[in-house]
């Protein structure tokens, strides 16, 4: 019994890919309701075409050699249609791309073809623990092959808005062996920004003809971002201790919360890491490691004196850096104990130093976002914002300091 199917055939340019006025031609076939572009290797100028007959207008000789060229692709499309339905053969675009090339190699690219593509190619760019990332968010994509389609892999002209807003429901209820709860939805939202960035490389290295994210939205929640206010840090800068291991997570926090340097660039400072500023005192010019961002930062007192205390600590001499190694687990650990000893109930973590630098130490004292922003090495200004939320003791004493101006204003009559 031959196999019953729909088939169709239509010309095309792509407009956006638009160079001196020519656009590359298309042809794309759709087997029920399946499409496939098939680029047809000639440009057609953008002013002559005719999208409602699909042809060139026009009666000189260039139209009619192009004209008479679709002519003859058509045929051969649909003659290829019918040759598979006579041979009773399953018919989809991608069978029908291949027998209209004839012996040609067909490349089908695949998710797991631009996973590969893309983890040769980029992870190069990236830093280790964002190429990690990557690998998990495809570990996930193949989990959900597996279980939503029964299939090891699927071909990326098969990929629709369906197909992500299945993905993105699958992630919001599979709950992860080493985590007790579901995917949070931010994670949820990274995994596909993820597989996101992976797909548009593949419309960019023209493997796909369309991108099936065009209508789709990213829903994140705001985060609260934890900070220490002034009272709390300076519960932890007096706070005296007999522990070695302790005094020296609490100094490497405390420098953090004075500069804004995260945890693992924090790692990495070496003595070469310290020049003479254009104000003639010391900064720290370092790179960040998520982003590969220069930044410089000039130091306040407080971290100044941190760096002299270590000036001859044997930890930090014989592995080269300022401060003594530690790991980012142990910090974390150890940082739990001394919120403990200072009395202390927030979570407290490394990366709230960096919070605390944005927020309580820079922001409410009057430093201008922008400049938080650069110290920080964000690329973007909204990412500061997120980081450095006003506070209401900020908003107390500028109005405060208004209330103040106006009242002046009235005892002086201006």
């Amino acid at each position: 019994m031959r196999t019953s199917s729909t088939f169709s055939i239509l010309f095309w340019i792509y407009a956006k890919r638009t160079k001196n006025k020519q656009a590359p031609l298309y042809a794309r076939i759709t087997a029920d309701r399946k499409k496939l572009n098939i680029s047809l290797k000639t440009r057609v100028d953008t002013r002559y075409w005719d999208p409602k007959k699909q042809r060139v207008k026009g009666t000189g000789e260039k139209a009619r050699t192009i004209n008479q060229y679709l002519d003859e692709v058509h045929s051969k499309l649909f003659q290829c249609y019918q040759e598979l339905r006579f041979e009773d053969k399953r018919i989809t675009p991608q069978v029908v791309k291949s027998k209209f090339i004839g012996d040609e190699k067909i490349e089908h690219h695949t998710l797991k073809s631009i996973m590969e593509y893309h983890n040769i190619n980029m992870f190069s760019k990236l830093h280790y623990n964002t190429s990690r990332l990557y690998l998990t968010s495809q570990k996930y994509i193949l989990l959900f092959l597996k279980k939503k389609y029964k299939v090891e892999d699927l071909e990326l002209a098969d990929l629709d808005y369906k197909f992500i807003l299945d993905f993105e429901n699958f992630l919001r209820n599979h709950k992860p062996r080493h985590y007790q709860q579901k995917i949070g939805n931010n994670a949820v939202m990274k995994h596909i920004q993820r597989l996101r960035r992976m797909i548009s490389l593949a419309h960019q290295l023209e493997w796909i003809d369309r991108d099936p994210f065009h209508r789709f939205k990213q829903k994140l929640v705001p985060t609260y971002r934890g900070f220490l206010n002034a009272k709390e840090l300076q519960q932890i800068e007096e706070l005296k201790m007999k522990s070695l291991r302790l005094r020296t997570v609490r100094d490497l926090f405390v420098f953090s919360c004075y500069t804004g340097i995260s945890y693992i660039d924090l790692m990495l400072l070496t003595d070469k890491s310290l020049v003479l500023g254009m104000d003639k005192t010391i900064w720290v010019v370092t790179q960040r490691q998520k982003t590969r961002k220069s930044v410089k930062i000039p130091l306040l007192t407080k971290a100044i004196a941190i760096i002299e205390h270590y000036n001859f600590d044997k930890r930090s001499r014989m592995s080269g850096t300022l401060f003594p190694k530690i790991s980012n687990q142990k910090v974390n650990a150890y940082l739990k104990e001394i919120a403990v000893l200072a009395g202390i109930e927030k979570n407290l973590t490394f990366h709230m130093a960096r919070h605390t630098f944005a927020t309580t130490v820079t922001l409410t004292n009057g430093v201008p976002i922008e400049t938080i922003s650069k110290m920080l090495g964000h690329s973007k200004l909204t990412t500061t914002q997120i980081y450095a939320k006003v506070l209401e003791r900020k908003v107390c004493d500028d109005m405060q300091a208004l209330r103040q101006k106006l009242e002046n204003n009235v005892k002086t009559g201006t």
